[in-house]
């Protein structure tokens, strides 16, 4: 099976006759094709009308730069047997940041001549023996040196979601040589009716606990954030959330993700996250940050400090968060609060209740985890999650702290199926009619529940503890179906 990433160019090579466009009709919609013989139907008066070569040729220059320019996948349906063409579009697809992908067609030179003498009109015999020979002598050496990131051999295709590009070979080391990494459910969005949101949020925590997922998280927002909905959805304030959510689960652990520093007083927020591990049995996680989103501290009327003044805040809550946790009421002097008796009684059960703390800021945020926090919290692919886990280590070596004592997580949305005809089903499902169903599984991680194990499998290999994931639509049955996923990482 070929694998091909939802933004690429494509380039098919090989001699007329050779298969190319059957085979483009039968993985690619016909807007994903930019077929030489279909732009001279459009300026010519008909596909085989040779006059209009010139005018086709020019416009098909023009819609393959204007798709590359917007990285959409784009596939070249010429015969591909110039060499200037060829090196033209891929340093096009290159400057755009999309890898450039030629398909060889290495059909029996007498398998061709017997479909051209069965078409009508027929390419002339000389012409086509001139373009098997050329093809011929297009190796892949040749291909390579030109630029082509992949040079490939016709078979079955299917585009899927760079995340999961190399997952059957992923996947298959992690069946072989397994490694242990935890999981976390995020739930981004309250969508039931709030008469029905308390029954729905039992049932997908069960779920999530059933399908063997360590913590539950919610985010810690006021009104809904621009990246997930609209900002008049439902939200629910999430502490309290997290308290309902310890009366109906036994195991897993429940945090936030994350509280914005801004929104409670530190001392205060320390009572209320004490308060969830001591009704949980021990199982609070308390992640912060330095909050960003201006316009909820607009709508409530609360001040929103320049990022200096933030990043001062945060850094006494961190320091501040375990003293109330601890013996006794120390007093405690920040640079931006002042707490006479640092008392927090019942205290947590935890003896160390964690600390998370999120944002992938190089210089201040993983400054900061290295000081003060138990867990960080990483955006980005295995490539930038392996890069910022270099500087945290920098900032633990500088701090003399051991960096294996730091919990590192992810943060990333999942769509999964069990099957690649429901995974389709379910694409189609989110996707607009202004996008393309590549878009929307890019957007959403879309993989088979195989996928997924190799996706993350991946993650694991860079460091990764735990992975904290969201569904684009959340329901217990959803949360269900990942239990092979997390099982296979037990």
């Amino acid at each position: 099976m070929l694998r091909l990433p939802t933004r690429c160019l494509v380039v098919l090579i090989g001699p007329s006759s050779a298969g190319k466009s059957t085979w483009a009709a039968q993985h690619f919609r016909p807007e994903q094709v930019v077929a030489s013989d279909d732009l001279r139907a459009a300026v010519g008066e008909s596909r085989h009308d040779q006059r209009s070569g010139k005018d086709a040729f020019d416009l098909l220059e023009r819609i393959v730069a204007a798709r590359l320019g917007r990285r959409l996948l784009t596939v070249v349906d010429t015969m591909g047997l110039q060499a200037d063409r060829r090196a033209a579009w891929v340093q096009q697809a290159h400057h755009h940041r999309m890898p450039a992908i030629a398909v060889v067609f290495d059909t029996p030179a007498a398998e061709v001549r017997s479909r051209n003498a069965a078409r009508t009109p027929r390419i002339p015999a000389g012409g086509l023996s001139r373009q098997i020979r050329t093809a011929e002598v297009t190796t892949d050496d040749l291909l390579l040196s030109e630029g082509f990131d992949r040079v490939v051999r016709a078979d079955a295709a299917v585009v899927v979601p760079p995340e999961v590009l190399d997952a059957p070979s992923l996947r298959q080391r992690q069946t072989e040589e397994p490694v242990t990494m935890r999981f976390g459910l995020q739930l981004p969005r309250f969508d039931p009716d709030p008469a029905d949101l308390a029954g729905h949020l039992r049932d997908v925590a069960r779920a999530a606990e059933d399908a063997g997922f360590d913590s539950l998280w919610v985010m810690d927002h006021m009104m809904q954030i621009p990246q997930v909905g609209r900002e008049w959805e439902d939200m629910l304030e999430s502490w309290s959330t997290l308290s309902w959510l310890a009366g109906v689960t036994e195991r897993i652990r429940l945090g936030t993700l994350v509280t914005g520093i801004t929104y409670r007083n530190p001392a205060h927020l320390a009572k209320v996250i004490a308060t969830v591990d001591v009704l949980s049995g021990g199982r609070a996680i308390a992640g912060l940050g330095a909050a960003w989103f201006e316009r909820e501290h607009e709508a409530y009327g609360w001040g929103f400090p320049e990022v200096a003044d933030r990043y001062a805040r945060l850094r006494d809550a961190l320091q501040l968060l375990p003293l109330m946790w601890g013996p006794g009421s120390p007093r405690f002097d920040g640079e931006t609060i002042t707490v006479p008796e640092a008392i927090c009684y019942p205290r947590p059960l935890q003896e160390k209740l964690p600390i998370l703390l999120g944002g992938s800021g190089e210089r201040t945020t993983l400054r900061l985890v290295a000081e003060h926090a138990d867990a960080c919290n990483l955006f980005g692919d295995p490539e930038t999650v392996a890069r910022k886990l270099e500087v945290l280590r920098g900032h633990c070596a500088d701090v003399d702290r051991p960096f294996e004592e730091i919990e590192v997580t992810t943060l990333g949305t999942v769509l999964a199926a069990p099957d690649a005809d429901t995974l389709a089903g379910r694409v189609a499902e989110l996707t607009r009619p202004d996008r393309a169903p590549e878009s929307t599984a890019e957007s959403v991680g879309a993989g088979t529940i195989e996928d997924q194990i190799g996706r993350f499998r991946a993650y694991a290999d860079v460091g990764v503890d735990t992975a904290i994931i969201n569904l684009p639509i959340t329901t217990p049955a959803r949360v269900a179906e990942l239990a092979p996923l997390v099982a296979a990482f037990a």
